[in-house]
């Protein structure tokens, strides 16, 4: 039993932060029908920003900063990458957004260095032990902060003027553009408040990890797995998804090898493919002609 425990609590703090990386996926596909995949490394720049700028404030005082960072990347992602893509009506935003990508990620390499750094926690590092496993407090926060990041967007779409033009240019870009919605400007929001939610979650989990400017990389396409395995329309199922994945390599990590646990994410991804490729909550879409 204490066993079991241990692996919930870990792969739920893991399953988390794949579910807000997954969360941003789902904000731009909405929008617009394009995904960052440069999103793992806006998560790795996210990290190290924090990481300087903590070493001047505290952990809490420098989450807002890393947070309009992180928008102020993905505003400068949309615009260069993805709004002459969408002009042309070409998909050329795919290899435009691995190409900052990679990009971001060799300019964090010469500014921050190549090597993993030490993030410092902002609560003890001393395990609690619950029902007989040991749960880091950090932890606790990754799955906190997580859920709180992902219900205030929510609240903000539902609950703002600005949110609701962001759920109308999601349901029918058309149709909210001849009620006088700027549907450009509601695409580079959602950029922003992409990469914002990808910064927020590197400064999550560096406490957890390390610090790295290739932190990213393996995150960002986890998180688009479970995208998909959840489905790239529903908040639900980046949530689910997350929660499923974090937890399986968790568990093939436990009781196979640390070499085997990402075989149950992917062998997921390919059956969910295979049966339900709108992914687990996931709606088709209906394309009129």
């Amino acid at each position: 039993m204490d066993v079991v425990l241990q692996i919930l609590f870990s792969g739920c703090a893991v399953g988390m932060i794949y579910a807000v990386i997954a969360f941003g996926y789902q904000l731009t596909f909405a929008t617009s029908g394009t995904i960052n995949f440069g999103q793992g490394e806006a998560l790795a720049v996210g990290a190290l920003v924090g990481l300087t700028i903590v070493g001047h404030l505290n952990y809490w005082l420098m989450i807002p900063f890393v947070l309009v960072f992180g928008a102020v990347c993905g505003i400068g992602i949309e615009r260069i990458a993805v709004l002459p893509a969408l002009r042309r009506k070409t998909e050329g935003w795919i290899m435009s957004t691995i190409a900052l990508g990679i990009i971001l990620r060799n300019i964090a390499e010469n500014i921050w260095g190549k090597e993993d750094m030490k993030f410092p926690s902002p609560v003890p590092e001393t395990p609690i032990s619950i029902g007989g496993a040991n749960l880091l407090p950090m932890e606790i926060m990754v799955v906190i902060g997580a859920l709180a990041i992902m219900l205030v967007i929510e609240i903000f779409n539902k609950k703002s003027i600005y949110g609701k033009a962001v759920i109308a240019t999601a349901s029918d870009p058309a149709a909210a553009g001849l009620m006088g919605i700027n549907t450009r400007l509601v695409v580079t929001f959602s950029y922003a408040l992409s990469c914002a939610t990808a910064a927020f979650a590197g400064v999550l989990v560096a406490p957890l990890t390390l610090a790295g400017a290739g932190m990213g990389a393996s995150l960002g396409l986890k998180a688009f797995a479970v995208a998909i395995i959840g489905g790239l329309t529903s908040g639900v199922g980046a949530v689910v998804g997350g929660l499923i994945l974090g937890i399986s390599e968790t568990a093939t990590g436990f009781y196979l090898s640390t070499g085997y646990k990402d075989v149950p994410g992917l062998v997921l991804l390919l059956v969910v493919l295979a049966l339900k490729p709108a992914g687990l909550f996931g709606k088709k879409s209906i394309k009129k002609v």
